[in-house]
């Protein structure tokens, strides 16, 4: 027969991990949120005034993050999830493909007028293997986007895809680029990245232009 206190130990263990995980989910979510918020105000902020401002020791930060590099990936990766919730809520297989590009265009250039550290962090050379595999989901958006405004005749379809998909991503870095260097506004970046990428696409003139580019 086993022991009542040894069971009713085992038990309450059992109950406390759950919450424990769930403590520590909280914690790490708000190192996140705290990391997003102060690297808007200083990309060099350091893991313990990150960590004060969540509310942890910094011994905690470490417990979650083993190295500045792993936190800053993890905010990224946040930043990321956010982006592709929006890109999802724009319905780009609604409507008109110009209409829809624009869409998905600005869910992404909101992320990056929100946090502009983003480039900075994706110019990371340590990064850029990381940055390239969070492109993949994007970069799929994009391509089936502009197939669909091939096959529509609303965009040039006698240029390959992966290339005008390729164009794009480089015409939004661009964009970023003139914001944080100072040479371009927010608001005016938006609006010559729209229009650029309409042009890039063949808006206007894929009626009639041949078949598709795959």
């Amino acid at each position: 027969m086993p022991d009542a206190r040894s069971t009713t130990t085992g038990s309450a263990s059992r109950a406390v991990r759950p919450v424990r995980r769930a403590d520590a989910e909280r914690s790490r979510a708000a190192i996140l949120e705290a990391a997003i918020q102060l690297l808007g105000e200083r990309r060099d902020i350091g893991m313990a005034a990150i960590g004060a401002a969540a509310g942890v020791t910094r011994q905690t930060v470490y417990a979650h993050f083993a190295s500045r590099d792993a936190l800053l990936s993890a905010v990224v990766d946040r930043l990321t999830d956010r982006t592709m919730a929006e890109m999802d809520a724009a319905a780009i297989d609604e409507g008109p493909a110009a209409d829809a590009l624009l869409r998905l265009l600005d869910a992404g250039w909101r992320t990056f007028a929100e946090h502009p550290f983003l480039l900075d962090l994706g110019s990371n050379p340590a990064a850029r293997t990381e940055d390239r595999a969070r492109h993949e989901p994007v970069a799929e958006r994009y391509a089936r986007l502009i197939r669909r405004g091939m096959e529509s005749g609303e965009f040039d379809a006698r240029l390959p895809v992966p290339w005008l998909v390729a164009t794009t991503v480089a015409l939004g870095h661009a964009a970023g680029e003139e914001v944080t260097s100072g040479r371009m506004p927010v608001e005016r970046a938006a609006e010559v990245l729209r229009v650029s990428v309409l042009r890039v696409v063949g808006w206007g003139v894929g009626e009639g232009a041949g078949g598709g580019a795959g």
